[in-house]
């Protein structure tokens, strides 16, 4: 071959081989757990209908992700796609240039105001991921339990108490399925779960965002004092006791109620063979406007430095699309499409949980936006006072207290 010839054979070569490049997307994501779903079903789905763009599935193990995807971003090895955990944890990315600006993205057309605020700078001017997906805060309950001691779902939270009063009566199991050793189900199930219901959800978060609000007001403690009356109910050891030891439990049976988040939905269901419900956390007294912790959980931005924006952006347009909120609602049971789309949920428990949006208002788990940027870090620190206030180690005064001090300190509109 003459060299005019070899060149041009080099120069087609390389050109086919952009075109295949271009048409290739990976994904960053840290949800190892659906990579099954992504490869047979999500995947195949977006195929079907574009099927001049392959999509790779890539994630990282949950604890590596952060820090492994901020080094591959900053090397640009970074996959043209980056799952998004909310707020700051994204924010920090788009801050360093590594997310994309979607202001007026077509996508963003099918989501309301409040499911973008989650990727949003504070002052809502620019937004950098597409939302996905949500996670909603409950109780589920044994039904064969319920049934044998003729109970019945509480709203308010005297039938509350009393319930659990009646299965601790009847000996037979324990009334809630909840220890305190990995903390963090304290606050991100129970504490921020419950206590919409006492601050009226966004109402209160806002205000003590903008410093007209203290964690010491008494709607505040409210949800500690509650909580604090949950440890006659609590199983033998409980201050010992794992999540895992909670959902062996209630999955096996022996543990009448179980505080919850969805995600919790397809464990049981894979995992068990009781029949459960679930009941949305209970109001003050009858009449009450109630609220739920609707937290959002995941979403999809562009990497900035990602050499297939075109194609990525159609990716972004179906993950808008009412295939893909049916899709993901219905086959990663317990995350809720953030989408205005009506999705018909198939599972009975997910459906019931979903529906509550419509009974009640929305809001997210308290601390997530802004309040746990500073030193001491509110979110462990919630962890911990929530943690003590079931083990009767600590008032809920003084656990009120010791957030609001801890705020205080760095946040100057809590001072």
């Amino acid at each position: 071959m003459s060299q005019p010839l070899r060149l041009a054979a080099i120069a087609a070569a390389l050109a086919c081989a952009g075109l295949a490049q271009a048409g290739t997307l990976t994904i960053e994501s840290w949800r190892v757990d659906d990579k099954g779903l992504w490869e047979e079903v999500l995947l195949p789905a977006f195929a079907k209908a574009h099927p001049g763009i392959t999509v790779k599935f890539a994630p990282t193990a949950p604890p590596e992700y952060n820090s492994a995807l901020n080094a591959r971003l900053t090397a640009g090895t970074a996959g043209d796609l980056v799952t998004c955990r909310p707020f700051d944890v994204a924010l920090d990315l788009y801050k360093k240039g590594h997310l994309e600006k979607l202001n007026g993205n077509p996508a963003l057309k099918n989501f309301p105001e409040s499911a973008q605020v989650a990727w949003q700078t504070d002052d809502g001017k620019d937004t950098y991921c597409v939302p996905m997906a949500s996670v909603i805060h409950g109780f589920f309950y044994n039904k064969k339990v319920f049934a044998e001691l003729g109970l019945s779902v509480p709203n308010t939270e005297a039938e509350f108490f009393s319930v659990l009063d009646k299965i601790k009566a009847a000996g037979k199991v324990a009334p809630l399925a909840l220890g305190t050793a990995d903390q963090w189900e304290t606050n991100q199930i129970v504490y921020t779960g419950i206590g919409p219901n006492y601050w009226k959800g966004e109402e209160g978060r806002k205000a003590i965002i903008a410093g007209k609000k203290k964690f010491t007001d008494a709607e505040f403690v409210a949800p500690f004092e509650a909580m604090a009356k949950w440890s006659a109910y609590l199983p033998k050891g409980y201050q010992a006791q794992t999540y895992g030891d909670s959902q062996n439990l209630f999955g096996s049976g022996r543990a009448a109620i179980y505080p919850a988040g969805s995600w919790d939905i397809s464990y049981f269901e894979g995992n068990s063979k009781i029949e459960f419900g679930a009941f949305k956390p209970p109001v003050q007294k009858a009449g009450d406007t109630c609220y739920i912790s609707d937290h959002t959980d995941i979403a999809m931005g562009i990497n900035s430095k990602s050499k297939n924006k075109a194609d990525a952006q159609v990716f972004l347009n179906w993950l808008a699309s009412k295939e893909f909120a049916d899709l993901y609602t219905n086959k990663v049971t317990g995350f809720f499409s953030l989408s205005n789309h009506t999705i018909d949920v198939k599972n009975p428990v997910a459906k019931e949980m979903i529906g509550w949006r419509k009974q009640c208002k929305s809001t997210i788990r308290l601390n997530a936006q802004i309040m746990s940027r500073g030193t001491p870090s509110m979110e462990n620190e919630l962890w911990n006072v929530s943690s003590q206030v079931l083990n009767q180690k600590m008032a809920p005064k003084d656990a009120a207290a010791q957030i609001q001090n801890g705020f205080a300190k760095w946040y100057t509109p809590a001072k």
